[in-house]
Order: structure tokens, then C-alpha cells, then sequence
């Protein structure tokens, strides 16, 4: 009896420890989908990802794929499918992506210089202020953009705009400017800093800046991703060697970055968002 009894207990053993093998083995090796928004420089974003996607993979034992995105407005559509199981996520897509879809900061991302959203007009523009840009054309960033599109958006409500122009890139807004397509252009200050010199020096002027500074990124994971797992990866990544943790610039030892305000400025631009492709542009409920 108690040798069937001793049987009966070893096979249960055996039969929980291969359960919990098995659902180990699913938890690694279950491909992980990586998402960054490379803004034209796909080739460039992949090379300093590379260490980051070869370590994950050693450790996790799984296909790793990193999968750029031009901009925000193609961030967006794989951020609503949960097409990433990871995200290298700037400020305003993190907003948004906690606000409305669930996902979670994982660690912060390492930011350089803290930047504010402005509107740029050119030097010789009759408006002074931001009220002055009601019945007129701005170009914004794309959906996503803490700087071109949250921000500038927030501060824009209750006026009623001519038109608005989604640009691709920050450059691209400053070039619609420029030719006189736009009256003013919503960016950050760090990118307008960046790109001002590439036309004439004096030819534009800020018109508004936003008080707030901008919080980092963060390195997001998806609602889709087992708690299990998520907390797998964190670990391995906490591991990582510096040089690896430096080059794809996540912060392991501090807390997420705080993005209360900037899911509040999400919230609110949200309820006016239908009516911006309209003409003229109410920005409005």
C-alpha cells in the first residue's frame, strides 16, 4: 500500500514539474515584436538596437524582431492592433498608449535635454499671440507627438483654425512655414533648435511656449505580454551590461517617468480630435 502510495505521489511530482517546465518553455520562447519610431533613419535605429536585440534573445531563448516606424501616425495603428509586445515609446505615445490602451512603463528612456512644445511663426508675422492664430493655418506633428500635436493642441482650445497640416517630420513643418504654405508650426524647441540653421537665421520667431516640460520616453510593454513574462524580461534587461543599456538609452534603476499632466492633455485633446480634418478646423466641443 504504501508503495503505490509512494508511486502515486512521484508520478504527481513528475507530472507538476514538467507542467511547470513546459509553461516556462512557453513563457521564453514565444516570439517577442519590438517597435521603435526611427523617423526615416530605419537603417540607423536597427544598428544601435542590434546589441539590445541579440541579448533579449539570447536570454529569452526566442526570435527577437525589432520593427521601426517612420513616425508617430504609423506608431499609432500598430500601438491600437498591439502589433508590439515592447516599445521604445517617445512622451506623448506613452501618454496615450497608458491612457487608452493599457500598456505600462517599463523603464524610463534616458533624456538628453528636457524640451517644451512651442508655435513658430516667421519674423515678419503680424501675430503676437496665440489667440491671434484663430481663422489660421498651422502645421502640426502627427498624431502622438508630444510636442507637435498634444500640446499645441491643448493650448489651441476653443479657437477655430483654417486649416491644420499633419507634417511627417519637424523639418517638414518648418519647410511648409518657410514657403508661406502655414502661418505658424507647432514643434519642440529641442527640434527647432536643431533644424533652424538649415534656414535663414532670422527667419522665424516663437510665438508660444508652453510652460511644461516635457517628461522622457519609456520603454512600454504590451497589456498582451504575461505578467510572468514581462517580469523576465525586466530582469534580464536590469542585467544588462552598460554598454548595452547605454546604446539603447533605457534607465534600469529608476522609477517610470510621471505622466499624469501629460494623460490629462491627452484626455482632453481626445474629445476634439473628430473635428480636426474638418474645415474650417473647431477645436471644440
Amino acid at each position: 500500500m504504501k508503495t503505490k502510495l509512494s508511486r502515486r505521489i512521484f508520478l504527481s511530482q513528475m507530472l507538476l514539474a514538467a507542467s511547470a517546465c513546459a509553461a516556462e518553455k512557453t513563457i521564453v520562447n514565444q516570439r517577442l515584436v519590438i517597435g521603435v519610431i526611427s523617423y526615416g533613419k530605419g537603417k540607423q535605429t536597427k544598428e544601435r538596437l542590434t546589441g539590445f536585440q541579440e541579448y533579449l534573445s539570447e536570454k529569452m531563448k526566442t526570435i527577437i524582431e525589432l520593427e521601426p516606424a517612420f513616425n508617430e501616425r504609423m506608431a499609432v495603428e500598430r500601438i491600437k492592433r498591439k502589433s508590439w509586445n515592447l516599445f521604445f515609446s517617445t512622451p506623448g505615445l506613452a501618454a496615450m498608449s497608458i491612457a487608452n490602451y493599457q500598456y505600462w512603463s517599463m523603464f524610463p528612456l534616458r533624456l538628453d535635454n528636457p524640451s517644451r512644445s512651442i508655435i513658430v511663426v516667421n519674423q515678419n508675422s503680424p501675430l503676437q499671440k496665440i489667440q491671434d492664430l484663430r481663422n489660421k493655418r498651422i502645421a502640426l506633428g502627427q498624431q502622438g507627438s508630444a510636442t507637435g500635436y498634444y500640446f499645441p493642441l491643448y493650448n489651441l482650445y476653443g479657437l477655430t483654425l483654417a486649416s491644420v497640416r499633419f507634417s511627417s517630420t519637424p523639418k517638414i513643418s518648418l519647410e511648409s512655414l518657410s514657403s508661406g504654405e502655414v502661418d505658424a508650426a507647432a514643434l519642440s524647441s529641442q527640434e527647432f533648435n536643431l533644424h533652424k540653421s538649415e534656414f535663414d537665421s532670422s527667419q522665424f520667431r516663437i510665438l508660444f511656449t508652453d510652460t511644461h516640460t516635457v517628461p522622457s520616453g519609456s520603454l512600454l510593454c504590451s497589456p498582451d505580454v504575461e505578467r510572468k513574462r514581462a517580469d523576465l524580461i525586466r530582469n534580464h534587461l536590469k542585467q544588462a551590461p552598460a554598454s548595452l543599456i547605454q546604446q539603447a538609452r533605457y534607465i534600469p534603476n529608476e522609477s517610470p517617468p510621471k505622466y499624469k499632466y501629460m494623460i490629462s492633455v491627452v484626455k482632453r485633446v481626445n474629445t476634439i480630435a473628430k473635428n480636426i480634418d474638418s474645415k474650417p478646423v473647431r477645436l471644440f466641443n
